[in-house]
């Protein structure tokens, strides 16, 4: 049976379809452009808890949530039980997140080193620990988003699940994949629906989609309470849309290329002005808002364009773009050759 809804502590998440955490791609601009075509919850990018409670520009920058946003998590990283639920209780605070997820699955090789992300699940007793602080220390539920193992040697993730439970979560984000894998490889569904039967807090199984059709094989398959989607959101956003029509037994329109542009447009203005707010805080720039917007905006371009006739040449000029201007006209090109 496909839920209606994904109940996470006393949050009702409706679709409950999420988009997964990415570094350096769900800020504010792109998790509004999800939410508009029926995302049921979206997280921000992996943000420090240690630069949280230091008040760290660039770390606040993270923390930013669009107008009526909802439900979103403030997704945070960090080995020190303490100084998560510190972090925690400011972001609550903020009075802008709806709930707290833990990093406890990242293969960056900079936060394993930390002791933070999947170094954790080496010791699911501080697991436990880290949920039990935080979880005391906020008043919205709080959630664990990990792996199934560590690598195909150690797969733990029995043991992880179910000292998040112990420690108060709320419910487990779970990528069907293990940390040194990290996006590589088939995804484990079976593992998923193992500890979907373990355990009695929500699991929202995330890996292996693509399209709206691996959604509900995803639920028929696993019995998962919710889905989590990463890479295959990357310039397709639409994809939320499909997945509503198709969980809701509705017909599915295809959007315009007109549509497709101005989507494209409006991420792109979204993310200038966030790199515009975010320069007032800093001295010395080596280069202008605008320039930053269109350096970081050259990742999600190519996903937006991929498949389009004149795709291989922008895949082949995309380090050639500096500016917003660059952008803007690479989409003319290409959208004009497709009408």
């Amino acid at each position: 049976m496909i839920p209606s809804s994904l109940k996470i502590g006393t949050l009702t998440v409706n679709p409950p379809v999420a988009l997964a955490p990415m570094a350096g791609y769900t800020d504010v601009a792109f998790r509004m452009l999800c939410r508009k075509y029926h995302c049921g919850a979206t997280l921000t990018e992996v943000v420090n808890a240690e630069g949280t409670v230091r008040s760290g520009r660039q770390t606040l920058d993270l923390l930013e949530a669009g107008p009526d946003e909802h439900s979103v998590g403030a997704h945070i990283y960090g080995a020190n039980p303490d100084t998560l639920a510190s972090a925690a209780a400011i972001i609550e605070k903020m009075k802008r997140f709806d709930f707290i997820d833990i990093n406890c699955g990242c293969p960056v090789p900079k936060i394993v080193r930390k002791g933070a992300g999947a170094a954790l699940m080496r010791n699911p007793e501080k697991i436990e620990q880290i949920v039990r602080n935080v979880r005391s220390a906020v008043s919205f539920p709080v959630t664990v988003k990990t792996r199934i193992g560590l690598s195909p040697n150690q797969i733990n993730i029995s043991e992880v699940a179910h000292a998040v439970e112990a420690g108060g979560g709320s419910a487990i984000f779970l990528h069907a994949r293990v940390a040194s894998n990290r996006h590589s490889g088939p995804a484990d569904w079976e593992t998923i629906a193992r500890i979907k039967s373990e355990r009695s807090i929500p699991i929202v199984g995330n890996g292996g989609i693509s399209n709206a059709g691996d959604v509900l094989r995803m639920f028929e398959q696993t019995g998962v309470d919710g889905v989590m989607i990463g890479r295959a959101a990357v310039g397709n956003p639409w994809l939320f849309d499909e997945i509503f029509s198709l969980l809701n037994d509705k017909p599915f329109i295809p959007h315009s290329i007109e549509e497709h542009r101005s989507v494209i447009l409006t991420h792109l203005e979204h993310l200038a002005a966030i790199k515009r707010n975010e320069r007032r805080y800093q001295k010395k720039n080596k280069m202008s808002a605008d320039q930053a917007a269109a350096l970081h905006f050259r990742a999600h371009l190519h996903q937006y364009l991929k498949g389009f006739p004149g795709w291989p040449e922008v895949r082949r000029n995309l380090n050639t773009m500096h500016t917003l201007q660059d952008i803007i006209s690479a989409v003319d090109r290409v959208l004009a050759g497709s009408e």
